[in-house]
């Protein structure tokens, strides 16, 4: 019998001894018997599964649409977990009225899915804008639709959110319909409950968001021993240190989509990050689970890799450091001792002859897997390229750093000839294999293309794709 593990579900709370690992989705489902909230492709996919997470934070209470298929119960501590069932009144909401009168639903199995996301949108602080709204349905798939019903439903719920405050949007989404009225006491309901500490990592499975590990083995983990670092508040933070920014381990990709540290040096991050799986899926996954999954074509460990990430490992006792260059040993083979993990990253700020730029190539723009996809951090000074880094994701065993072109590339002008040299040299350099994604000499064409559009990204006087190709 496991830790008590104490949170709200709608308007209950909930006190219970069910596996940690378990995931949400099978709890809220078989335990609670809420059938709202639908089983999917339990891989994070659909959507049909989204919910809603609400903690506490240091600007007040915040939620976030996250998929309860790929999430462990152990993460649920402290919090208020909304299903579709928490959202109704005895009247449609304005969200649930928009949905229906714009012809938003048919078969209704994803409906619950968007009903939820489009409610996460509405308890943002962010401005109400139309691309927002679209964007927080990121992580559902509709197949009857055609989803232009569902963009006209969010037009129409962006204009009655117009006039909603920033700063605490509760009490008024309370008085508008959006939210029951036991949305106001939640604050204090959470503030009231005694959290039990989450136990430190010894010799059990160490979860992060889970987004991974909850696809390839839900029901290995749901019978383990599970320690969980997701609210670790040593893990959290994105700081900037003299020249050095810092990033806990376990911040989550979306955070660093939020970041105005990160969009200062980046201007390009937030339409890097939409690249990136989902909005729900972003909100749960941890820059650390990226590394440790140790995919070839992991987004963030590509991203990074390209920075010149140094890692902080931990084990609760002593901390040692390793480049992220130097992380990966082989296919799936990572330079981490049992029992510790990435307690931060940190790398050098880029400066103003710094230029960064990070593309991806997949079957489908948003919400998949990469075939190949790469970054550049590239200095240059009046047209030389005084230094590179290039990395690339889908054309080696493993997250691959480019090292051969990048040390070709350093003193070279800034030129058509050079790129198209560099281009043939990436190709050179990497082993990609065969797949579902695309032939070896598919995936040698795309990364000479990414090559190609780094440089017509970043440099448009000194490239053109005419030119090029």
């Amino acid at each position: 019998m496991g830790a008590v593990i104490r949170f709200i579900l709608n308007n209950v709370l909930v006190e219970t001894n069910a596996p940690a690992g378990m995931v949400v989705l099978d709890f809220i489902r078989r335990n609670r018997r809420l059938l709202g909230t639908k089983i999917g492709c339990r891989e994070g996919d659909r959507g049909a599964c989204t919910v809603l997470i609400g903690s506490v934070e240091a600007q007040g209470l915040a939620y976030r649409s996250m998929t309860s298929c790929l999430m462990p119960l152990a993460n649920m501590e402290g919090k208020h977990l909304v299903t579709v069932e928490g959202l109704n009144r005895e009247v449609l909401t304005p969200v649930q009225r928009a949905i229906v009168e714009e012809g938003g639903t048919q078969c209704g199995f994803c409906t619950v899915g968007f009903v939820v996301s489009l409610a996460g949108w509405s308890l943002s602080r962010h401005a109400p804008t139309l691309s927002e709204g679209i964007a927080a349905m990121d992580g559902n798939i509709c197949r009857c639709t055609g989803y232009k019903s569902l963009q006209r439903a969010a037009a129409r719920i962006c204009t009655d959110l117009a006039n909603k405050p920033k700063e605490q949007p509760i009490p008024w989404l309370v008085e508008q319909g959006f939210l029951p009225e036991y949305f106001r006491d939640i604050p204090q309901r959470l503030a009231e409950l005694t959290l039990v500490p989450s136990p430190q990592p010894d010799g059990s499975v160490i979860l992060g968001g889970g987004t991974d590990l909850f696809v390839q083995k839900p029901d290995d983990l749901r019978h383990a021993h599970v320690s969980t670092l997701f609210d670790a508040p040593q893990l959290k933070g994105i700081r900037q240190d003299d020249q050095q920014v810092i990033l806990g381990g376990g911040t989550t990709v979306e955070e660093i989509k939020r970041s105005p540290l990160l969009q200062g040096l980046f201007p390009s991050l937030e339409s890097y990050m939409r690249l990136v799986s989902s909005t729900p899926i972003r909100n749960m996954a941890t820059v650390a689970g990226n590394f440790v999954n140790a995919s070839p074509i992991g987004d963030m460990t590509v991203f990074f890799l390209a920075l010149d990430t140094q890692l902080t490992l931990d084990n609760g006792h002593q901390q040692r450091s390793v480049p992220l260059r130097g992380f990966y040993k082989g296919y799936k083979q990572i330079d981490l001792a049992p029992g510790e993990w990435i307690s931060k990253l940190q790398f050098t700020a880029p400066g103003p002859d710094d230029h960064f730029n990070f593309e991806k190539v997949s079957k489908r723009q948003h919400l998949d897997i990469a075939s190949v996809n790469s970054a550049a951090s590239l200095r240059v000074d009046d047209s030389i390229i005084v230094s590179a880094s290039l990395s690339a994701g889908g054309v080696a065993p493993i997250p691959f750093f480019l090292a051969q072109t990048s040390a070709w590339l350093a003193g070279k002008l800034l030129n058509e000839q050079t790129i198209r040299e560099a281009g043939l040299r990436a190709m050179q350099e990497c082993a990609p294999i065969s797949d579902a994604r695309g032939t070896a000499d598919y995936k040698r064409l795309l990364l000479r293309q990414l090559i190609y559009a780094h440089f017509i990204c970043l440099f448009p006087q000194a490239a053109a794709l005419e030119a090029l190709v």
